[in-house]
């Protein structure tokens, strides 16, 4: 006769059994709460934040008193309010066109089997890595009337250049180019788009005879679309949202004569100039309203002019 011997179960001992898929679960919540809680505290936060200033009169060493519109009010009758935005438009307007264009043309050149191409993709994407202020500041040493590199080359071949930075007729067309100088990060998805294009269209392209110029237009272009849309919306909000070039050759006026003077640099000059916080959070809030409607606008033409590999049409 054999005895069985249980050990006795250890008190306070606990084990949650998971199953795989909530172990992954659990495990791809970890991974997003770092970004969850940061746009908690650094996005959602200050957002709902402006928007309960927005209906309050505050400065700086006063309390907020509620008053409720009167800042949208006073914002539809603030000439400098439209003028802002009035640059802001045709800064985008411009700059977005500009830099799409110069970025697919040179990846189109950075797709082929050249000598050294990876030295020039990461030559043409240095931009995107320094930052607005280099640049700006590299662009204010070029354009200079008196001493400027681009206008020593103009006066080479016998052309008077402008006064690039303190003209107002040309100040805002000085931001353009610095501006579209800076197309490294569309270039790289532009290089992927092209990249994931199947060789099979191209091929079958030129065996039907087609030329460069076909096969850009009715194959690449076509499907270059979805990318497209993804870049114009991007680069749409970030043109809304320029700031530093702006303020760096402008030295923070949004001179000369204002024709330079950005959304943004606005709202800064109103809250951290004359410190009128309500109103600041105000424009703020104007402008993400602005910017909403112009993806919701870009979308809603998509339609017509975005195509996908798996569509029949």
């Amino acid at each position: 006769m054999s005895a069985t011997i249980t050990a006795p179960r250890q008190r306070g001992s606990f084990r949650l059994r998971l199953t795989n898929r909530q172990r992954e679960a659990v495990e791809g919540y970890i991974c997003v709460s770092p970004w969850f809680f940061g746009f908690l505290i650094f996005t959602a936060g200050p957002m709902l934040a402006a928007l309960g200033l927005s209906f309050t009169e505050l400065r700086l060493n006063t309390m907020p008193r509620f008053v409720g519109f009167s800042n949208y009010a006073t914002m539809t009758k603030d000439p400098l309010f439209w003028h802002s935005l009035a640059v802001t438009v045709r800064y985008t307007a411009v700059s977005v066109p500009l830099r799409l264009i110069l970025a697919l043309a040179v990846a189109l050149l950075m797709t082929r089997s050249l000598r050294g191409i990876f030295a020039l993709r990461t030559i043409y994407y240095l931009p995107a890595v320094l930052g607005g202020v280099p640049i700006a500041l590299l662009w204010m040493w070029v354009l200079r009337d008196d001493y400027g590199i681009l206008n020593y080359l103009l006066g080479v071949v016998g052309i008077h250049g402008p006064r690039w930075l303190d003209d107002p007729s040309w100040a805002p067309w000085s931001l353009v180019m610095m501006s579209a100088w800076n197309f490294g990060m569309p270039m790289v998805i532009f290089i992927a788009g092209l990249q994931n294009i199947p060789a099979q269209f191209y091929e079958a392209a030129a065996i039907d005879g087609a030329g460069a110029w076909q096969r850009l237009r009715h194959i690449t272009l076509p499907l270059l679309t979805p990318t497209t849309l993804f870049l114009l919306v991007s680069q749409v909000i970030a043109s809304f949202q320029v700031f530093d070039i702006a303020f760096i050759i402008s030295r923070g006026d949004g001179g000369p004569v204002r024709s330079t003077l950005v959304y943004l640099l606005y709202f800064y000059r109103q809250g951290f100039g004359y410190f009128r916080f309500g109103y600041a959070s105000a424009l703020v809030l104007v402008l993400l309203l602005i910017i909403l409607a112009l993806t919701a606008l870009i979308f809603r033409s998509s339609s017509l002019w975005v195509f996908y590999e798996s569509e029949v049409r």
